[in-house]
Order: structure tokens, then C-alpha cells, then sequence
């Protein structure tokens, strides 16, 4: 089986990538790790309990940063609920959040498993901070794969910005440039087709599961905020279940190419921006660092540029049945 450790915001959409994660039958999660983001952290912590318990998983859970590098806290209330899980009046979780703070349990982790995949589903600060306190973990990183940025397109907090990116720039930065093996997979992989349909969410209620049930009436309110947000109706917004689609079988990501990605702080206008040189028209030598250069002198992000729908999409059904 291959590990995995989840760092999230827990809105709810995490939910439903915790979902996938904790019961696909190749994917062991060692550790989750909460931060601030969608809710704030003491609602991450519940609510990250809360899908643990769901899924009868015996996954520790950590309770990490409250607040961006240096920006003030905002969260996401508006589009998962005030609780995070579309209000629907889930009961509280039994269980208590294991001792010790996330950026520790994020470094120990690693240290403990080589080869394990981080997936990042939330700002990025405990990753951050992890990576500065002990740089020496990179390479005992598989793989990094971000659900965050907006490659080449637009942003869903600000015209530039995507909402993981954007809550603190500052860490993203570190994380992007750190030399660590990064995947972005970006905001646009959750609009139009790549969006469960109204037909398709008939099918996840049909099967009359418990975590089918919950993945609907907590995203309850999320169906509604994107419908205000985009116009399109009856349709259920899922990128960080796309993201764990592409960490669980990276395959889905069809196309994807490595960039120097730099993530704009300086400018309020552009804050959280991903800009990508797709075409090298900077001529700028950083895009053509080859992955073995790039644990040296971490300049490199592997950005998502098309998925498999179908694949990600029976894959999630796959997870929920």
C-alpha cells in the first residue's frame, strides 16, 4: 500500500477527499493534519474526526496553525456552512484530536515512512513550516500534490487568486520553491464537466450509503454557493476529491508539464496568484530545470493542464459504494 498524509482545511469538499483516501483499499493514510483555512482550526479538527469516524479509520489527527504566516484569518463559511459540512446538523465526533501539533506529526511522519505522497487540500502554512524547521525532509517526499492555484486562468477568491493559495501566499511560496517534488492540481478542475451533474449526484444518493448520504448533505450548501458564484445550477463543485483523484491515480492527470511557478505576495491586486511561464516566453532558464535539478535548487512545479473526467469521476463513485 502506498502512505499518505492529508493536510486540510476541512470545508466540504475535504470531507469527500478524506473519504476517498481512507477507504480506497491502495492508499494507507498515516496521518492527518488540520489547519485553518475553510472553518476555523477548531472546527477543522471536528470536522476531520467527524470523517474519520464515518469511515471507521484509525487515522490520528492533528491539530496545526490557526492563522496564515502574516495575514489576518478569513475563512470559507460562506460556501461550506458556519459549520463546514453544509449545516446539516452532523452530530459531534466521539474521538479527541491525537497530542502533538501538525507541523511536528508532519515532520515525524515522513521521517518514519520514506516515500510517502503528501496531499495538501488547504493553505499551506503547516507545510511550510514544516519544510523550514526541517528542510531535510524533501527528499523523503514522494510526492507533493497541491489542490491549489489557477494555472493560466482565473482565480475563484479574486481574479487572480484560488482560495488555498490566496488565505497565505507567503507559505505557498516556500512550499512552491522549496525543491520538494510539487503537483498543483488548480482551481479550474472543478467547473463545467469536471463538476458532479445533478444526474450524477441522483446516482451517489441511490446507492443509499452512509458516506454517500453524507458527502450530499454536507456539501448541501456548497451546491447552492456555487451556483451564485459561477451561475451553473445543480451541479457540486469538488476540487479537492478531483486533487485526491490525481494523488490516488496519477493517470487522471492526462497532461501536465513542469514550470517555474511563482506565486505573486507583493501586490494586493494579485495576491495568491500562480503565474506560470507556460510558454517560456521570459526565456527564463529556471523552465529548463530537469527534476534532477530541481532537488538542488527547487525552482520546479508539475502543473495539471487536463484530467480524465470519466476516470476521476468512477473513481470517486468507486470510493463511495
Amino acid at each position: 500500500m502506498r502512505t499518505m498524509l492529508i493536510d486540510t482545511d476541512m470545508g466540504s469538499d475535504d470531507a469527500v477527499a478524506l473519504i476517498m483516501a481512507m477507504r480506497h483499499p491502495d492508499i494507507d493514510v498515516k496521518a492527518i493534519t488540520t489547519v485553518y483555512g475553510n472553518v476555523s482550526l477548531p472546527q477543522a479538527v471536528r470536522n476531520a474526526l467527524i470523517v474519520t469516524e464515518l469511515c471507521q479509520a484509525d487515522v490520528p489527527v492533528y491539530r496545526g496553525v490557526e492563522r496564515p504566516l502574516i495575514r489576518p484569518f478569513e475563512d470559507a463559511t460562506w460556501f461550506h456552512g458556519s459549520d463546514g459540512l453544509g449545516d446539516a446538523g452532523i452530530p459531534d465526533p466521539k474521538g479527541t484530536p491525537t497530542q502533538g501539533h501538525a507541523v511536528d506529526a508532519i515532520i515525524e511522519t515522513v521521517q518514519a515512512n520514506p516515500g510517502i505522497m503528501i496531499v495538501t487540500l488547504g493553505p499551506l502554512t503547516n507545510v511550510a513550516l514544516a519544510l523550514q524547521r526541517a528542510p531535510e525532509i524533501i527528499e523523503h517526499v514522494s510526492r507533493c500534490v497541491v489542490m491549489g492555484g489557477a494555472a493560466c486562468t482565473y482565480g475563484n477568491v479574486t481574479p487572480a487568486a484560488e482560495w488555498n493559495i490566496w488565505c497565505d501566499p507567503e507559505a505557498a511560496r516556500m512550499v512552491f520553491l522549496s525543491g520538494m517534488h510539487v503537483e498543483m492540481v488548480g482551481w479550474e478542475f472543478c467547473q463545467g464537466e469536471h463538476a458532479l451533474s445533478a444526474a450524477e449526484m441522483a446516482t451517489i444518493r441511490a446507492m443509499n450509503t452512509p458516506v454517500g448520504h453524507f458527502v450530499l448533505d454536507s456539501n448541501r450548501v456548497a451546491i447552492e454557493a456555487f451556483r451564485e458564484q459561477t451561475g451553473l445550477a445543480d451541479a457540486l463543485s469538488l476540487p479537492d476529491p478531483v486533487t485526491m483523484a490525481v494523488a490516488i491515480d496519477p493517470g487522471i492527470a492526462t497532461r501536465m508539464s513542469p514550470h517555474y511557478v511563482e506565486v505573486i505576495t507583493q501586490s494586493e491586486l494579485t495576491r495568491g496568484m500562480t503565474l506560470v511561464d507556460k510558454l517560456n516566453v521570459a526565456e527564463d532558464p529556471r523552465n529548463d530545470i530537469t527534476w534532477g535539478d530541481v532537488i538542488a535548487r527547487g525552482n520546479k512545479v508539475h502543473v495539471t493542464w487536463e484530467i480524465d473526467i470519466p476516470r476521476w469521476k468512477a473513481l470517486l463513485m468507486a470510493c463511495l459504494t
